[in-house]
C-alpha cells in the first residue's frame, strides 16, 4: 500500500535585478533523508500549529480567491499557508508579516537579534509562532503568497510529500540567508541560469523545481510572475516512477517513457 503523502507548503522567494528575475533556493543537507544536496525552494511538512494559527482570524491576512485556486485548496484553515511562511522564516530568515502600523515588517540591526533568537528556538523546536506573532504584534501576510503549482510525490516513492508552491515578493528590509542546520547553501538565481547548471551538471535539482523553474523562467519580473499565477489554473501534478534500463525513472504520466 503506498504511503499517504503529507501536506507541505514551499515558497518560491522572488526579486528583480538588474539581469532580471531571481528566486531564493536553499541546498538540502547532505545527511538529510529526504532529497540530500539538493537545491530547493523554503518549505516543509504542515504542523498543527500552523491549522490553529490560520483558525484563529487575528493572526494572519486571508487571502482572495484567484483563478488558481477556485475550490480553496490553500484557503486558511487547512495550515499550507501559515506552513510556508514559517518554513520560509526557518529556512531563509525572511518573516513576511505585517506590523501594528500595517506596513510589511522590516528587521534592522537593532532588531535583528532578536528574531534571531525565535529563529533559534525554532529550530530547537521550541517557542511557537503564534507566541513569537503575539509579542511582536504581527500579522502573517499570507494574503502576500500567490499558489503556484502543487505536486504529489510518485506512489512508488517510501517518502511522500503533497506539496503547494507558493510565490512571493521578498521584502526590502529584509535579508534572505539559510539556516546551516536543515541546509547549507543559499543562493539567489535566475531561473534559466539555475536550469543551464542543472544542465551542465553542478547544480542539482529535483524532478519538480526543474518544471516549475521553466514555468518561472518566463516571467520577467516580480510584478508580472505575481499576476500571471493567479490568472494561471494550479493543476496537480502526479508524477510516477518506472523502470528502464535497469534505472529508475521519474516522469509525468503523460510524459514518453
Amino acid at each position: 500500500m503506498p504511503v499517504q503523502p503529507r501536506p507541505s507548503a514551499a515558497v518560491m522567494l522572488l526579486r528583480d535585478t538588474q539581469s532580471g528575475l531571481e528566486v531564493f533556493m536553499v541546498r538540502r543537507s547532505a545527511k538529510s533523508a529526504f532529497m540530500p544536496d539538493v537545491y530547493v525552494f523554503p518549505g516543509g511538512v504542515v504542523m498543527e500549529e500552523d491549522r490553529a494559527i490560520e483558525a484563529a482570524a487575528r493572526l494572519c491576512v486571508p487571502a482572495q480567491t484567484t483563478v488558481a485556486d477556485p475550490e480553496g485548496r490553500t484557503k486558511l484553515g487547512h495550515g499550507l499557508r501559515v506552513a510556508a511562511l514559517r518554513e520560509l522564516f526557518e529556512e531563509a530568515n525572511v518573516l513576511l508579516a505585517y506590523t501594528a502600523e500595517q506596513r510589511m515588517l522590516a528587521i534592522d540591526e537593532k532588531s535583528l537579534p532578536r528574531f534571531m533568537d525565535y529563529r533559534r528556538l525554532f529550530h530547537q523546536q521550541q517557542g511557537s509562532m503564534e507566541a513569537m506573532l503575539s509579542s511582536e504584534r504581527l500579522l502573517l501576510a499570507s494574503d502576500q503568497l500567490h499558489y503556484f503549482s502543487h505536486w504529489i510525490t510518485p506512489e512508488a516513492s517510501p517518502r511522500r510529500y503533497d506539496t503547494h508552491f507558493f510565490l512571493a515578493q521578498a521584502p526590502g528590509e529584509q535579508e534572505a540567508m539559510y539556516d546551516r542546520i536543515e541546509t547549507s547553501d543559499g543562493i539567489w538565481i535566475g531561473p534559466g541560469e539555475a536550469l543551464a547548471r542543472y544542465e551542465a551538471g553542478t547544480f542539482d535539482l529535483a524532478f519538480p523545481t526543474i518544471y516549475q523553474l521553466r514555468e518561472l523562467a518566463v516571467f520577467p519580473t516580480v510584478g508580472v510572475a505575481l499576476a500571471g499565477s493567479d490568472q494561471q489554473y494550479v493543476r496537480t501534478q502526479r508524477p510516477v516512477m518506472i523502470e528502464k534500463d535497469g534505472q529508475t525513472q521519474i516522469l509525468l504520466p503523460e510524459e514518453p517513457a
